[in-house]
C-alpha cells in the first residue's frame, strides 16, 4: 500500500513540472521579443519621416514650379510689349523714311519743271508734261509702298521703270522696287534687284542704302563672305553715312554670332 502511494505521489510531481513547463512555454511564446518590437517601432518611424519628407519635398517642388510658371507668364508678356513696340517703332521708321524720300523727289521734279521752263514755250510745255507723267506714275507707286501693299507697288514700279527707263527716277525705282521683295522676306529676289542698283547707278544716292541691303540680304541667307564684302564696302566707301553705321552694327552682330 505504502509503495502504491510512493507511485502515486511521484506520478503527481511529475504531472505538476510537465504542467509548469507548458506553461512557460507557452507564456514565452505568446509575449513579443523585445528587441523585434523596437525594430518594428524604428521601420514605422523611418516611414512616416519619409512619408513626410516626401510630401514635404513635393510641396516645395509644386511651388517652385508654380512660380517658374508665373515668371515665364511675366517674361512672354514683356517680350510680345516689347515686340509689339519694336514693329510699331520699325513702322513708324519706315513711314518716315519713305515720306522724306517722296518729298525729296516731289522738290526734284520741281526743280525739273522750273528749269526747262527757262527755254522755249514750245519746248518747256513738253518738257513740264513728261516731267509730272513721271512724277505722277513714281508716287502712285510709292504710295503703294507706304500702304504696305507690296505686290501692287512692285507692279508700280515696274510700270514706271518699263515707261520711263530714263527718268531721273529709275535709280530710286529700281532701289524701292527692290525693297518690296525685302520686307516681304524675299531675300533672294530683293539682293537681286538691290544689285541693279549698284551696277546701273554707282553715282546714284541709293549706293549706300543698296550696298547695305545686300549686306542684309545675304545675311539672311546665311551667305556670310558675300554679306561681309557687302557691308565692308558700305563702310570703306561711305564711311559718315547712316549706311555705314548700320554695316558696322551688322559686322558686329556676325562676329558675336561666329559667322
Amino acid at each position: 500500500m505504502k509503495r502504491h502511494n510512493r507511485i502515486l505521489s511521484a506520478a503527481a510531481v511529475t504531472a505538476l513540472v510537465s504542467l509548469a513547463l507548458s506553461a512557460c512555454t507557452t507564456m514565452s511564446s505568446t509575449q513579443p521579443d523585445p528587441t523585434e518590437v523596437k525594430v518594428s517601432e524604428l521601420e514605422q518611424r523611418v516611414d512616416m519621416v519619409e512619408r513626410r519628407v516626401d510630401n514635404e519635398s513635393l510641396v516645395q517642388m509644386n511651388s517652385q514650379i508654380a512660380s517658374l510658371e508665373e515668371q515665364v507668364r511675366g517674361l512672354r508678356g514683356q517680350v510680345e510689349q516689347l515686340q509689339f513696340e519694336l514693329d510699331s517703332a520699325r513702322k513708324q521708321q519706315r513711314d518716315l523714311y519713305l515720306d522724306l524720300d517722296g518729298r525729296i523727289q516731289a522738290l526734284q521734279g520741281g526743280g525739273g519743271s522750273a528749269s526747262a521752263a527757262v527755254s522755249s514755250a514750245p519746248a518747256a510745255g513738253v518738257a513740264v508734261a513728261a516731267t509730272a507723267s513721271e512724277q505722277e506714275a513714281y508716287q502712285a507707286a510709292f504710295e503703294l509702298l507706304k500702304q504696305g501693299r507690296y505686290d501692287e507697288a512692285a507692279a508700280g514700279f515696274q510700270r514706271f521703270l518699263g515707261a520711263y527707263p530714263e527718268s531721273n527716277l529709275a535709280d530710286n525705282a529700281h532701289y524701292w522696287f527692290a525693297e518690296t521683295f525685302y520686307v516681304t522676306r524675299k531675300f533672294a529676289e530683293a539682293r537681286d534687284a538691290f544689285q541693279v542698283v549698284v551696277d546701273k547707278f554707282p553715282m546714284s544716292r541709293k549706293m549706300a542704302d543698296a550696298l547695305l541691303k545686300i549686306g542684309f540680304c545675304s545675311y539672311e541667307l546665311q551667305q556670310w563672305q558675300d554679306a561681309r564684302a557687302a557691308l565692308n564696302r558700305v563702310g570703306s566707301e561711305y564711311p559718315d553715312s547712316t549706311a555705314a553705321r548700320l554695316a558696322n552694327q551688322r559686322l558686329q552682330r556676325m562676329d558675336s554670332e561666329g559667322h
